[in-house]
């Protein structure tokens, strides 16, 4: 029998399949399963547990930026604008939020 916190987290907690490689992704404010208000500007975690990775990455999603505001003069397909697998993977669920890494190199 499934205990009844597995099946239902009180935290959030995405299992996710990126580039081939198992990762978690996943927050500490357990509101943001329950108050859509919480979905503005929030902090997610993300570990993949490969060697190259020492730390687990502090992710801050926001959910209202202005992409329109990005240089429309940069070729979206060019190499400058390669985006992490994780962030695409983010905006599955937030389309054109923006992912800030705080300081990690974001992965790819």
């Amino acid at each position: 029998q499934v205990c009844p916190r597995l099946r239902t987290p009180q935290l959030p907690v995405w299992l996710c399949g990126i580039s081939g490689r198992h990762s978690v992704l996943f927050g500490t404010d357990s509101l943001l399963l329950s108050d859509w208000k919480r979905e503005r500007v929030f902090h997610l975690y993300f570990y993949n547990g490969q060697q190259e990775q020492t730390t687990t990455a502090h992710l801050t999603i926001d959910t209202h930026s202005h992409h329109w505001e990005e240089d429309q003069s940069e070729d979206p397909s060019g190499p400058e604008k390669r985006r992490p697998s994780v962030e695409m993977a983010i905006r599955t669920k937030w389309a054109g939020a923006t992912v800030s890494w705080n300081g990690t190199d974001p992965f790819f």
